[in-house]
């Protein structure tokens, strides 16, 4: 048993010192290029949200529930995790370009078959695609940004590719906004726009500073995503907070635009696009002011952003306020961008870039599984007791999950102490 132990610690000492002599042996790509590193990202988010300010029309043309809505936006999540099955594990053995570059093809197709949807199933085939590409970027593309910054600017990596994601998240929704409103075709044109920011990103990725692997880890391909050992309880500590965040974001994202348009009585497309952008501005925001704060601390703010979110859409749907819902999208907003600071923060300070992507993968996977979850349990029991009951219990839900979330974080201390 001794000897089984000493050989297990060599083998884990080896593997750090490999990943030491390729952090050395890599020289760091200047500052530029870890912001345009961090463009793909933006650009795949630009699509995962462009459709929230759409599906008012599709309802409209199509015709279909507000459960089937959030059916149409949880096949997003199917193909995102589904995604982060697979494409952590490939980045960290292939690289990251092999892996982005085809997330950005699928990405274009989504784009054509928005623009020309007639069905339900069209809907959610381009939902199913655009997931795919999500989760490749969230794994692949994140880590890709970590590997440019180098070993000796892990934390800027974390907070660019946390506030890359949000941003392209609020973006996509202002656009298309903005765009069905003031331009010919409404859900035409926003596909377009985006297909070429989509290019752009291909010729990012392309002359991107990355190189293959060196080592490779063993194992299968498909699994889901972990962490290596002695990791797990960062991994935990940052799901328990970034959860519920997404979860709350996501909620907006698929129910936001029918309780502006039926609850509320505000039919403006550009007012739904522009209520996700200020929530994911929020987020984007939120994670620079809080960037040199301690990691217990972002966390622990993450958690009662996303408590005070729930309590204040609660009262908004209960007092038929605008303001009040505004209110609670900013807060979503703040929660989301604390708890995936905290949670990537954790992660890039303690796993190696061998295994970096699928740690990424595991972070998202146990975000986004609430995220699809719960807002599609919401949407049919909406359609069940009305929007205003569903509501609520969706709210009370989450705000458990919220607290439990900032009380773990407060009890657990060596997983979230800064390094000196």
């Amino acid at each position: 048993m001794p000897e089984t132990r000493s050989a297990s610690a060599s083998a884990a000492e080896g593997r750090r010192r490999e990943d030491a002599a390729q952090a050395v042996a890599r020289p760091s790509a200047p500052l530029w290029w870890v912001w345009l590193a961090a463009w793909p990202v933006t650009a795949v988010f630009v699509l995962s949200n462009a459709a929230t300010p759409l599906y008012v029309l599709w309802q409209r043309d199509i015709g279909f529930s507000k459960g089937t809505l959030t059916v149409v936006f949880a096949c997003y999540i199917v193909g995102l995790i589904g995604s982060l099955l697979i494409s952590g594990v490939v980045s960290d053995r292939l690289g990251r370009k092999p892996v982005l570059l085809p997330a950005l093809g699928l990405a274009l197709a989504a784009c054509l078959i928005f623009s020309t949807a007639t069905s339900v199933t069209a809907l959610i085939v381009a939902r199913l695609f655009t997931g795919i590409a999500v989760g490749a970027v969230v794994s692949a593309g994140m880590a890709a940004v970590t590997d440019v910054a180098g070993p000796e600017r892990k934390r800027i990596a974390a907070l660019l590719a946390s506030c890359a994601m949000v941003f392209g998240a609020g973006l996509g929704p202002l656009l298309a906004g903005v765009l069905s409103e003031a331009a010919p075709g409404p859900t035409v044109t926003v596909f377009v726009v985006e297909g070429v920011l989509l290019a752009t990103a291909v010729a990012a990725v392309l002359r991107m500073p990355l190189r293959r692997p060196e080592v490779r880890a063993k194992g299968a391909w498909i699994r889901v995503p972990g962490v290596p050992n002695g990791n797990g309880g960062r991994l935990t500590l940052g799901i328990a907070v970034f959860a519920p965040g997404i979860t709350a974001t996501s909620f907006v994202l698929s129910l936001g635009p029918s309780l502006l348009s039926g609850l509320l009585g505000t039919t403006s497309r550009i007012v739904a696009g522009a209520m996700a952008f200020v929530m994911f501005l929020a987020a984007t925001c939120v994670q620079f002011a809080a960037r040199r704060l301690k990691r217990r601390t972002i966390l622990t703010a993450g958690a009662s952003c996303t408590a005070l979110s729930m309590i204040t859409l609660t009262v908004a749907v209960h007092t038929s306020s605008v303001p009040a819902l505004v209110a609670s999208a900013l807060l979503a907003g703040a929660g989301q961008g604390m708890g995936q600071l905290g949670g990537l923060s954790l992660l890039n300070s303690s796993v190696p870039p061998r295994r970096l992507a699928e740690a990424n993968a595991a972070l998202n996977v146990g975000g986004y599984i609430p995220a699809g979850v719960l807002p599609v349990s919401a949407g049919y029991l909406s359609d069940a007791v009305g929007l205003a009951d569903g509501t609520t219990v969706f709210g009370v839900a989450l705000l458990g999950l919220a607290v439990a979330g900032g009380l773990v974080v407060r009890v657990t201390r060596r997983q979230v102490t800064d390094p000196a």
